[in-house]
């Protein structure tokens, strides 16, 4: 059977900076997932959008991430079958994303849930559970330039112990948000060798992919 593995060159970190141009809302498609109507809202998968204002469907206030789109349309993980409908207004915030340049390889993801003994006197055998889903950090290696902002963004992040939107682009293409804190951010050299360091994040909340 033919490999279907694709390569890892091209993938493509991002860090969330600041905030964007709200996006005018004119419209909200009830349903597991709902779909918002802006008019040319010029998102991509992955992004990370605070919905306020909305009237009628009020579930979709809130800070979502960005699962589908056309070009006038965007889904969101939230199921509002049944629920109100849209009455009027709402806008859409987007976060605006920095890259993390010279990026030379990633790994993460690696949490697993805690186990839970329910094993009691009934039990013909030890009997678990597991807790509630745990994703663990993502490391990744760079070689420093500290003049780059992404770089000084995340020594400004670690120092300001600030929880921060992260986005991993893959070329396949799939796209993994989360929140997280930048925990360290080493250096490291030596003769012949650049300046590099692996910095961890530590995850908060769930990772949509997308």
């Amino acid at each position: 059977m033919t490999s279907t593995a694709f390569a890892s060159q091209g993938t493509v970190l991002w860090l969330g900076t600041g905030s964007g141009s709200a996006k005018t809302i004119t419209g909200v498609t009830l349903g597991n997932p709902t779909i918002i109507t802006a008019a040319g809202h010029g998102f991509s998968l992955g992004d990370v959008v605070t919905i306020a204002g909305v009237g009628g469907a009020t579930a979709v206030n809130g800070t979502w991430v960005v699962t589908n789109k056309t070009t006038n349309t965007f889904a969101i993980n939230v199921d509002t079958t049944g629920g109100s409908a849209y009455t009027s207004g709402g806008t859409a915030t987007p976060v605006t994303w920095t890259p993390v340049v010279n990026m030379r390889s990633f790994t993460g993801f690696d949490g697993s849930a805690n186990i839970i003994d329910v094993t009691n006197l009934s039990s013909l055998s030890e009997e678990i559970r597991p807790g509630i889903p745990r994703f663990g950090q993502l490391s990744f290696e760079i070689d420093w330039d500290h003049s780059d902002p992404s770089h000084a963004a995340l020594i400004a992040r670690q120092l300001s112990q600030a929880q921060t939107a992260f986005k991993l682009v893959l070329p396949e293409p799939r796209t993994a948000t989360f929140n997280g804190y930048v925990m360290k951010v080493p250096i490291q050299g030596g003769v012949d060798q650049v300046v590099r360091g692996t910095l961890d994040v530590r995850i908060t909340g769930p990772v949509t992919w997308s």
